[in-house]
């Protein structure tokens, strides 16, 4: 197999199979239900061996309006490496991506290629799971309502920075959503969805660390006994508390933006864990 007898397309519903092939080659835990989850909210390529019938390359690109976008879901056939394909579906994925700043959380592995196609680092994200042991349930959260989800898209865009509203509806209908409130409008929003072995825990998004301890709680209490997943950044400050309380450290990665994002003033809110690395 070489460069010029594979070709790139459109990555179409008919593709999802091959896709779970190379995830679970890479030995990652989605299903394919989070395979279709990811291409209903994105577009993107695969990769095509010779006679088009095998995948051995994914890459996807989900869109907050035209501000802002993520990269995900980059694979690359353990056959087919070494070739260059990695960098041919990265530069196909930023000239779709158009003017948008792109962001994505890479592998150690993959951090020389996206430096070199023009991609900084800016923090570290950690990944915890574990089954979910007995938390306390927490004061002033409860299940989100639908005249809740205004305030919901507000808080997520100032803490993200971008119009996420395409995701968070989703997670609504695939999952639930709960809010922080102490009787002076929403102070922080959580989510949960079904995702590989169990559940994964976000965005949560909140003004301070015990509040969005408080979130996870709420969700964690639901879950005590399953297999859950949060993704969180190094410095939202929540690791030891996720590792005492069930959730071990498994793994980092490297959160990256292209380009480098211009200075603003800091949001009160912050984003405290991620819906996913895929969709920050």
């Amino acid at each position: 197999m070489t460069q010029s007898t594979i070709s790139l397309t459109a990555f179409r519903p008919d593709h999802l199979e091959g896709a779970l092939r190379l995830s679970r080659q890479a030995g990652w835990p989605h299903r394919r239900e989070d395979w279709q989850l990811a291409l209903d909210l994105s577009a993107g390529f695969v990769a095509l061996d010779a006679d088009a019938s095998t995948v051995v390359g994914t890459i996807l690109m989900t869109p907050y309006k035209r501000d802002v976008a993520t990269v995900n879901m980059v694979i690359v056939d353990e056959a087919a490496r070494g070739r260059g394909l990695g960098r041919r579906l990265m530069e196909a994925i930023i000239e779709q991506a158009g003017l948008r700043a792109l962001r994505l959380v890479a592998t150690g592995e993959g951090l020389p290629l996206y430096q070199k196609l023009g991609f900084h680092r800016t923090g570290t994200i950690i990944q915890h799971q574990g089954m979910a042991l007995p938390v306390a349930a927490p004061a002033n959260v409860r299940p989100a309502e639908s005249h809740d989800i205004f305030g919901i898209l507000e808080l997520d865009r100032t803490a993200f920075g971008a119009d996420r509203r395409c995701l968070l509806r989703t997670l609504a209908e695939v999952g639930q959503l709960a809010v922080l409130d102490r009787g002076h409008g929403i102070a922080g929003f959580a989510a949960s969805r079904a995702f590989g072995r169990g559940e994964v825990i976000g965005p949560i998004v909140a003004a301070n660390v015990d509040d969005g301890k408080a979130l996870l709680s709420f969700f964690m209490t639901r879950s005590e006994g399953r297999f859950v997943r949060v993704d969180t950044a190094e410095a939202s400050q929540l690791s030891a508390w996720l590792s005492e309380h069930g959730l071990g450290q498994v793994g980092d990665g490297i959160a990256m933006q292209r380009p480098v994002a211009v200075g603003s003033s800091p949001s009160t809110f912050t984003t405290f864990a991620l819906a996913s690395q895929a969709f920050g």
